[in-house]
């Protein structure tokens, strides 16, 4: 099960494609979309940052960043990205502790469930998505919800 609305989101560092760590606290006062997925290179995995990279500009418009992460190395996430052109940063959460923190970790395995937060300026879950074989979902359920704050 997911993170439940109306809680902190747990801070966290973690190394960023872009070459400088990514702190959730450094997004306070803002919205943000945490994706959690389990493998870079996988069907549904890459099925779900394109659907991502497709409405990027939609997200990008009401200034919210879309972060990916999973427990691949950052050196697979940049080939990740440059083989789908990907226009937002994939997190490296290699020993699973985000994902622990976030449930979004299978139990004792190092992969990463399929789950989907808007976190709000707050800090706090504004909602959570969890569907590990739709993952074209993800993306639609975000728009839904972002339609709403404009």
């Amino acid at each position: 099960m997911a993170l439940k609305t109306n809680t902190k989101a747990p801070d966290f560092t973690l190394k960023s494609t872009n070459g400088i760590n990514f702190t959730l606290s450094d997004y306070k006062g803002k919205y943000i979309v945490l994706y959690f997925y389990p493998k870079d290179f996988t069907p549904g995995c890459t099925k779900e940052a394109c659907e991502f990279r497709d409405h990027f500009e939609v997200f990008k418009n009401i200034n919210i960043p879309i972060f990916g992460i999973s427990t691949d190395s950052i050196e697979t996430h940049l080939k990740f990205i440059e083989s789908y052109h990907l226009p937002f940063d994939l997190l490296a959460d290699t020993e699973g502790k985000v994902s622990t923190l976030y449930k979004a970790k299978f139990p004792f395995l190092n992969i990463t469930k399929r789950i989907t937060y808007l976190i709000g300026p707050t800090g706090s879950i504004e909602y959570a998505f969890e569907n590990l074989f739709k993952a074209e979902q993800h993306v639609n359920v975000m728009l839904k919800i972002v339609e709403k704050l404009t």
